[in-house]
């Protein structure tokens, strides 16, 4: 029991470390690597557009469909 307990308590400070280090501070610095990489997509050619969610708390780097098709997600910025 005690090795499970332990076992638990390492897989979630792991999940939390893990969260804490790979998604970003605040809704602007999300904000801000999206539109970076709208822009270095578009010198690539490609047109993107960024979206805020509200709801999950991310920012959403989006391929907008053509011909009413849905749009395709490229990148999600979670904060």
């Amino acid at each position: 029991m005690k090795t499970f307990a332990i076992s638990l308590i390492a897989i979630l400070v792991g999940v939390f470390t893990f969260n804490y280090f790979t998604s970003y501070r605040s809704a602007f610095e999300a904000d801000q690597q999206c539109h970076y990489e709208m822009q270095k997509a578009k010198n690539e050619g490609l047109i993107l557009n960024c979206d805020h969610d509200l709801e999950t708390n991310q920012w959403i780097l989006f391929e907008q469909g053509l011909n009413n098709n849905p749009a395709k997600i490229v990148r999600r910025f979670r904060y």
